[in-house]
């Protein structure tokens, strides 16, 4: 059977039943082996409650079909990123009907971890590719590593310029730092710039970002074109240029731990006790002249960081805002609740949770492009399939299970110091499935 007469099956399964519809996508795929059609990447439907975005767009589909693999994207996936069926189908996708799909599919894409469920369908061998975000998420790390897959945590991709183009954190977390001054801005009771009026001038907004990362320096930015006063501090001392950079004026304990505060990864160290009471006292006096303040700081494998608390808070000015954009890692500010706006002290604290997901259109589209450019670093050009280099330091830093085991160093010795018998979870591989025909 030809291709051509292949992808004319899937059509004709819109107007049939899902039973019959699943038939047809099971011949698909036997025959999509059988003439060396390509890898099957399948793009799952998220399932978390909130999770708007989707791991491909038709943009990277029509690549991922360049590079030699067949696409299946699960029906309705990419609805609520703006993304219908037909403009799948048109880059190229076939679009699943019914069945166990993700169960016969070599690559699994995903924006976030699959549900234990969703693990158990995949079949062993398959590579899953995601924002795995394993910390306290042992049972979920469990199941994926019992079913035999190979998980890529794409979280984990190094700050590095070679990993620029793959680094899902930086494209989502830019996003966030935008959203965050939005949604401030929306229940801030003032204007945000200078205004200069027959009744009188009225001054700008003073707004404080907390945590100079991409988050930040995007807060800075936005908040920047809307008029605003900027500051901001961090631990990092590259932040400081970056942040005058953008015309925001930087506030931080400058001693020695502040200047051997960075990892080689770029991320912030946890601080000493002593540095941050320093840190504290400026913050403190600094925030209660504030308008808006926006916390961002994060540390990888960690809680949040408590930057904020109540006594801050009740210096503020009544109506003041702040946005705590680490809710998700249990919050840089004392009273935040998840996915609300509270009133502590007079000050509104805003707590959505997911930020990228609520401009899912625009995070879809950068998601995607990065996976694409991790996928194709693992694809061999001249055999047009998946060929994973183990050695290559991309692949090492995002690892997280292979072979039935977490592998990748900051969970593996976790995990193995937990008796896979007495956690009732042993790992036999006979229980795997063998997978598709």
């Amino acid at each position: 059977m030809s291709v051509l007469a292949s992808v004319m099956i899937f059509y004709i399964a819109d107007v049939i039943t899902f039973d019959e519809g699943w038939h047809i996508i099971r011949v698909l795929l036997i025959l999509t082996r059988r003439h060396n059609l390509g890898e099957i990447i399948f793009v799952a439907k998220e399932t978390v409650k909130g999770e708007a975005r989707v791991a491909a767009s038709p943009e990277t589909v029509k690549k991922y079909i360049g590079l030699g693999y067949s696409v299946i994207v699960e029906k309705g996936a990419g609805l609520t990123s703006r993304i219908r069926d037909d403009e799948y189908k048109a880059a190229g996708a076939q679009i699943s009907v019914s069945g166990n799909v993700a169960g016969q599919a070599d690559i699994i894409l995903k924006v976030r971890r699959p549900t234990q469920q969703e693990a158990g369908s995949y079949k062993r061998g398959s590579v899953v590719i995601a924002i795995l975000d394993p910390y306290g998420a042992d049972e979920d790390i469990i199941a994926l590593a019992k079913a035999g897959v190979t998980g890529f945590s794409m979280e984990f991709m190094p700050r590095i310029t070679r990993a620029q183009s793959m680094d899902v954190l930086s494209s989502q977390a830019n996003l966030a730092g935008y959203q965050a001054i939005i949604d401030a801005v929306e229940v801030y009771d003032r204007v945000i710039p200078m205004m200069m009026t027959a009744a009188g001038t009225v001054p700008a907004a003073k707004v404080f970002i907390m945590g100079a990362g991409v988050a930040g320096l995007q807060a800075i930015a936005t908040a920047r074109r809307l008029g605003a006063i900027v500051t901001a501090n961090d631990v990092r001392p590259a932040a400081k240029g970056q942040v005058a950079s953008l015309g925001a004026k930087f506030i931080a304990v400058e001693d020695e731990e502040f200047r051997a505060a960075e990892t080689t990864s770029g991320y912030a160290k946890e601080m000493s006790n002593e540095y941050q009471a320093k840190q504290t006292a400026l913050i403190a006096d600094h925030i209660s002249k504030q308008d808006i303040v926006i916390t961002t700081a994060l540390i990888p494998g960690c809680p949040a960081p408590r930057l904020v608390s109540k006594e801050m808070l009740k210096s503020m000015q009544p109506g003041s805002i702040v946005v705590d954009l680490s809710v998700e890692r249990g919050g840089n500010v004392e009273g935040t609740v998840a996915n609300q706006i509270v009133h502590v002290e007079g000050v509104k604290i805003i707590g959505y949770t997911n930020a990228p997901s609520r401009i899912s259109g625009t995070a879809s589209q950068l998601y995607a492009r990065n996976l694409h450019a991790f996928l194709e670093n693992m694809t061999d050009k001249e055999t047009r399939k998946l060929a994973i280099n183990f050695e290559d330091e991309l692949v090492k830093a995002t690892l997280l299970i292979h072979d039935n085991k977490v592998v990748h160093p900051a969970l593996a010795k976790v995990h193995a110091e937990k008796s896979p018998k007495s956690a009732g979870w042993a790992v036999d591989k006979t229980e795997n499935k063998k997978g598709g025909e």
